[in-house]
């Protein structure tokens, strides 16, 4: 059911936003009295699921739910309709418009995916407000991967600053450490201030070990035991087997007590592949249990907790609502940059950490939330207009970098020259396509 949901999710999302970024181009194209043949949601080969004809366009919905797209007579797009190209040009065609109206036609798209991404982030935070956990309020410091060992953090340290300059919330400090590549880390370690240096490959390492498995956990708050009871249990479990219930709370294991979870969770894995006496609080009863971990040194069990770490809540008017959206979308442009730059890094990978249809919807919660779901439409709407404007041929950038080029030269690329740089594009669009969903295979089985 949690697939399902992640499932319709996304092709909601991924409806609402291809039918506004087509309807830019559209919207352009019918200002300047260019006539649009086609407008499709979705892609349509070989047939569509639906479709009917008003005035001069064909309206449908395709059936290969991967984009979509409208055809603009006179233009070499995707659809390589070459030869209407050999024809002599009408004036309600593409080509026939001045250089600045095709610009603004190609450039259509891009501008109403931003638009539409920052009137999301007002409504956003008009209607729900905003939480956030301040970075201070992660009282009992934090859970570190061996990754951020090798920097010299230990579990327990609290994350004070980057640089010196104060982290304000928890969430954003990997997406820093990543991206903006501070030289120093500052953490609180028994009350003391200690900065740490990161070292040049942390990038390169951090993106390295998430291509291999995007659940991972790197920064976690630590979380007392005392306040973690037994809420599920995964398909197969060593503890329900043994007679351990949902509510139940573990007191020890083979005689040990643990202030914290990460303690538990250490000392199971050191026991893998052995027996183990644990010790539960069910109601007002304590019960003994005795079982054999599997090689993974888990007991299959989910754990809930009673506390609640303190988190920042705010709320916003209409009017504060609308600077401070435009704001946020600013800030998951730039962020969005940031995370293109280092594809194109060879020394990080980051191409390896590229994710294709699967990666995206498992973005989206398993079940449905309006406030996380038009959150994530505006962060893919915005990642649609930054990718549409690479560029690269077939894509809405490579029609514009070779119309800046003829406003610059005054000369129009040869039209074999565009059929042949269209193919190209497709060819790359369709190498990346292949790169991002075999990446989410690795990772899925990885």
């Amino acid at each position: 059911m949690d697939v399902f949901v992640k499932i319709v999710q996304l092709l909601l999302s991924l409806s609402i936003l291809v039918l506004f970024h087509e309807f830019g181009h559209f919207l352009f194209a019918k200002l300047f009295k260019t006539r649009v043949e086609k407008f499709y949601m979705f892609f349509n080969p070989w047939f569509s699921l639906f479709k009917f004809k008003k005035g001069e366009t064909e309206y449908g919905i395709g059936w290969l739910p991967l984009g979509g797209y409208v055809k603009i007579a006179g233009m070499i797009d995707e659809s390589m309709d070459t030869a209407q190209m050999r024809k002599p040009a009408q004036p309600w065609e593409f080509r026939s418009k001045p250089a600045w109206q095709r610009l603004l036609i190609m450039l259509g798209g891009v501008m109403v995916n931003v638009v539409l991404a920052f009137l999301i982030y007002i409504m956003v935070l008009y209607t729900w407000g905003e939480t956030y956990l301040p970075a201070e309020n992660v009282k009992y410091g934090v859970v570190c991967d061996p990754l951020f060992e090798k920097m010299g953090m230990q579990t327990g340290d609290i994350v004070v600053s980057l640089d010196s300059v104060k982290v304000e919330r928890f969430s954003d400090i990997l997406a820093d450490m990543t991206l903006d590549h501070p030289q120093t880390v500052q953490v609180e370690r028994e009350g003391k201030l200690i900065s740490l240096d990161i070292p040049e490959t942390f990038t390169a390492d951090l993106l390295a070990l998430s291509s291999k498995n995007n659940r991972v956990r790197l920064l976690v708050p630590r979380q007392l035991m005392d306040s973690t009871y037994v809420a599920e249990f995964a398909d197969y479990s060593a503890a329900y087997d043994a007679g351990i219930r949902k509510g139940d709370k573990i007191l020890a294991v083979n005689g040990r007590t643990f202030r914290f979870y990460d303690e538990f969770t250490d000392m199971l894995a050191a026991n893998a592949d052995s027996r183990v006496e644990t010790k539960v609080l069910r109601g007002k009863d304590t019960l003994q249990f005795a079982f054999d971990l599997g090689n993974d040194g888990k007991f299959g069990i989910y754990f809930g907790s009673t506390e609640r770490l303190e988190l920042a809540f705010r709320k916003y008017s209409f009017g504060e609502a609308i600077p401070a959206g435009i704001a946020k979308g600013a800030q998951t442009i730039s962020s969005y940059l940031k995370q293109l730059k280092l594809i194109f890094s060879p020394r990080v990978e980051a191409y390896k950490s590229v994710g294709g249809v699967m990666m995206m919807g498992s973005i989206f919660p398993g079940v449905w939330d309006w406030q996380i779901f038009w959150e994530l439409t505006a962060f893919i709407s915005i990642m649609l207009a930054v990718v549409n404007i690479l560029p690269i041929p077939a894509l809405d950038g490579g029609h514009v970098l070779f119309l800046l080029y003829e406003v610059i030269t005054r000369r129009k690329p040869g039209e074999k020259f565009m059929e042949y740089a269209q193919i190209t594009g497709m060819m790359i669009l369709l190498g990346l396509f292949i790169l991002a969903n075999v990446n989410d295979i690795v990772r899925f089985f990885g």
